[in-house]
């Protein structure tokens, strides 16, 4: 079992040193790691690993039965043996790129479903753009044009961002309707990791996320499109 370091609250963690558990030409596992394993719509981390005679690039991380498989994208040297401490480092740029846009997300989905009452039903963070997809929902214009101020002028007031375990009862308890799929995470995952910005939004979530509203920028709407059977899709970009 690979121990994902970077939670509750230790997602800002880009180097560190670990010891290798199991090693291929494909991948290695680690002991403990803070890349970030691809999944909730956020793409995985890329960044470099490094031990004494060898070096590989990590172009894609992913979990394998409680594992955390670091994808080998090319390696320097011989793969390194169990046991061996390596120096890891993460790309924090693209990091810190994903971690902005999952927060934003956030932000834009509560918007929406305090103001129009659609749930999010899918969502895909890249670097340079995500998206989000509503139902029930059909966006005009006008409501687009609202729905970008108002992510917004929540954005603007800076509120903090917390990251912690909590009991799935409360969790369960106290998450507003439509802002968790906790029917889609088995039972057995108890404390859940919540993300939670001071008073306005509250999500049970694994993902990358900053301290502040502050650290976002401003959303700005680039595309949005009917999918068809009252979903609708909005594609959003960040400006600093």
């Amino acid at each position: 079992m690979s121990d994902l370091l970077y939670l509750p609250d230790s997602d800002d963690v880009t180097t560190f040193s670990a010891t290798v558990t199991e090693a291929t030409p494909e991948y290695i596992v680690l002991d403990g790691t803070y890349f970030y394993a691809e999944g909730g719509g956020q793409p995985a981390d890329h960044g470099v690993i490094e031990w004494d005679g060898g070096r590989a690039e990590i172009g894609d991380v992913r979990k394998n039965h409680g594992d955390v498989r670091h994808r080998i994208e090319s390696l320097e040297g011989e793969v390194p043996t169990e046991g061996t401490t390596v120096e890891a480092e993460i790309d924090a740029d693209r990091r810190g790129k994903l971690t902005r846009m999952h927060t934003a997300q956030h932000v834009l989905s509560r918007v929406v479903l305090d103001e129009y009452g659609a749930e999010t039903a899918g969502n895909q963070v890249y670097e340079d753009r995500s998206r989000i997809d509503f139902e029930p929902a059909n966006f005009d214009a006008d409501d687009i044009a609202f729905i970008e101020d108002r992510t917004n002028e929540v954005i603007a007031r800076g509120l903090s961002v917390t990251k912690e375990n909590r009991p799935r009862e409360q969790v369960e308890a106290n998450v507003t309707e439509g802002r968790a799929l906790l029917d889609l995470i088995p039972d057995s995952v108890d404390p859940l990791r919540v993300v939670e910005i001071e008073g306005f939004d509250m999500c049970p979530c694994g993902g990358t996320h900053v301290d502040s509203l502050d650290d976002i920028g401003r959303v700005e709407v680039i595309d949005d499109t009917s999918k068809g059977a009252d979903v609708h899709r909005i594609e959003f970009e960040l400006v600093d």
